[in-house]
């Protein structure tokens, strides 16, 4: 049996060319282009490192060219901390830390703006440390269970 489709969790709704608009404020991009090309990377790289229902809700959430930009990645065995992702990014894009680090910042923003809080604390929870930073949010730091 197929999957039934879940509620949209966002808070609001955006079409990919209001997205591409958020991103280039957010980025201070010149052009459009520019924010699309960042908004495809980082949406490429993100869907490399989540999977689960997690990955399925965000790409209902987001407007169809970012959700495929995010589904059409395959994810990967070994899930990157927020730092990996940037470097790995920096690395496949042949960009800087830096501007691999601003694009993330930029692009994540506007998806946070489009999950809700709820998904988003459901995608931080699934990833490695390191990603709530990206997603402009506080780093919390994890309970570790003591041994029994």
């Amino acid at each position: 049996m197929y999957d039934q489709p879940r509620p949209n969790a966002s808070r609001t709704a955006m079409t990919f060319d209001q997205m591409l608009e958020r991103v280039r404020y957010e980025g201070a991009y010149p052009t459009r282009e520019r924010a699309a090309e960042a908004v495809h990377q980082v949406l490429a790289a993100l869907g490399r490192q989540l999977t689960g229902d997690e990955r399925v809700d965000l790409a209902q959430c987001l407007p169809v060219e970012a959700a495929l930009a995010l589904t059409a990645a395959v994810p990967e065995g070994e899930p990157l901390t927020g730092w990996g992702f940037v470097k790995d990014l920096a690395a496949r894009t042949g960009g800087t830390p830096a501007t691999a680090r601003w694009d993330t910042g930029a692009v994540l923003a506007a998806v946070t703006r489009l999950t809700g809080p709820e998904l988003l604390a459901r995608i931080l929870h699934r990833l490695p440390e390191g990603y709530a930073l990206l997603f402009g949010q506080a780093e919390l730091r994890r309970p570790e269970h003591a041994a029994a």
